[in-house]
């Protein structure tokens, strides 16, 4: 994009201070209430160490500028999401770097009804404003309030699920040191379950590593507590929460491509008809739950830009990305990592089954591989001789590249920010043959792990 290379496709993201700083978190509170125009915003931060001051500093360049700021305080992404709509104001910036590395910071932005702003529909006008740095004198200063958006956010949570179906379920609940801890615990208030928190304070010096689930070597210490505690389910989430993470009660990871089928599974049972969007990184089993229970699919390019704008125009009630991020229409269209772990709960506790019952014979029809990073020197390279390779399956262009046999198929797709690929391979009903595929498609991507 430009010159900052926080700037990044989706939302800003860079190392503190070289590229995330004070002087610039104020510039981009200007120039986003210029832009927008904005009479008021929501500003929040999570439970990095720089959050504090980089909100501040969004805050007086908002100010300044004439805005009205309602401040949310410590929060996940999803909180600012909700308060934007919510509380009808004109934006809303959350300052995070989701799961990055502790010396990371940065924002996420979205106006009115939560809409995101992305390079494509305002992020790099903001850019633009914020490396010229010019701005006029406001004719008055915009207020201040703190807000605390927890008692109506909570609310609004639980009324996606029937709490009276509710069973007492043992849950180990592993924040990883984010910020997921203290909405869980009012929640817990509410919830017939018995939690078992691990790591659940709010640290942003990352004592356990990094809050991001996704990786396998973060996995052990939900895995782990599931077994000591005998709990029924394990639920981990990243730093900022927007997305959540299952463990059955054999300690076993889910994937979240499995998740995405059970979650469409829940919303066509209580609305039959209902479109349900998927990404094109895995499909198969989404596309039979779908198929199964009288929903209508749709297919749209991963990230959560390109989702949100596609759920709004075709009037999808819920999607979801392998990747663990689900989106909901009445979470105004956005990503939510705490409705996941409620609908999976309360539909464990109407059915009577365990997770694995749930997720296993879906898993055994559809067996995949998991998200597999590779650097490669060049992306472009590999996409091309994967296309020329496997040219007599039937190709797909909507994201990377996607190629299908009838009992067999795999998706390669280009990271938006640094110079990896990353592989998805699914199969109908035979294991072997999938992991034979994604060893042959590894041997032609090459490059090391990511």
């Amino acid at each position: 994009m430009g010159k900052n290379k926080a700037f990044k496709a989706y939302d800003i993201r860079g190392i503190v201070p070289t590229e995330v700083n004070e002087d610039m978190a104020y510039k981009l509170g200007r120039s986003f209430s210029q832009m927008l125009k904005a009479k008021t915003c929501v500003v929040g931060h999570d439970i990095r160490l720089t959050g504090e001051t980089l909100s501040a500093a969004v805050v007086k360049g908002l100010r300044e500028e004439g805005t009205n700021v309602i401040d949310i305080g410590q929060c996940g992404t999803e909180m600012i999401y909700f308060a934007t709509a919510h509380l009808k104001t004109d934006g809303g910036i959350m300052i995070t770097a989701s799961h990055n590395p502790a010396n990371y910071n940065g924002m996420k932005l979205v106006r009115e009804g939560s809409r995101p702003i992305s390079a494509d529909t305002g992020l790099k006008d903001i850019e633009k404003m914020v490396e010229e740095g010019t701005f006029p004198t406001a004719e008055q200063t915009g207020t201040y309030t703190k807000h605390n958006i927890m008692p109506e956010y909570i609310e609004h949570l639980l009324t996606y699920v029937d709490v009276a179906e509710l069973k007492p379920l043992k849950l180990v609940v592993n924040p990883g040191n984010g910020g997921a801890g203290s909405v869980v615990k009012e929640l817990a208030k509410k919830l017939p379950f018995d939690f078992v928190f691990i790591n659940e304070e709010p640290d942003g010096n990352f004592p356990n590593g990094v809050p991001n689930p996704i990786l396998t070597q973060n996995r052990a210490a939900t895995a782990h507590a599931v077994k000591e505690y005998k709990a029924d389910v394990g639920i981990a989430w990243d730093g900022d929460f927007d997305r959540c993470f299952f463990f059955d009660e054999k300690a076993e990871f889910i994937e979240g491509y499995y998740l995405v089928g059970l979650l469409a599974q829940t919303f066509l049972k209580k609305n039959p008809g209902s479109k349900i969007l998927y990404d094109p990184r895995l499909v198969w089993n989404t596309e039979a739950i779908i198929k199964e229970n009288g929903g209508l699919p749709v297919r749209c390019k991963s990230g959560h830009a390109f989702i949100k704008e596609c759920m709004r125009k075709e009037g999808v009630i819920y999607g979801g990305e392998m990747s663990a991020h689900h989106y909901f229409r009445d979470f105004s269209y956005c990503d939510s990592g705490m409705l996941p772990w409620l609908l999976v709960t309360e539909l464990m506790c109407k059915t009577g089954k365990k997770l694995s019952d749930l997720v296993e014979s879906r898993m055994a029809l559809f067996p995949c591989s998991g998200e597999i990073n590779r650097k490669v020197a060049d992306a472009n390279v590999v996409l091309d001789a994967l296309q020329e390779k496997y040219k007599d399956g039937k190709q797909d262009f909507m994201d990377g590249i996607s190629v299908a046999y009838d009992n067999w198929r795999f998706n390669v797709r280009k990271s938006n920010t640094e110079p990896v690929v990353r592989l998805n391979v699914e199969a109908r009903g035979d294991k072997t043959l999938m992991e034979a595929k994604t060893k042959e498609i590894l041997a032609i991507i090459g490059g090391q792990e990511a």
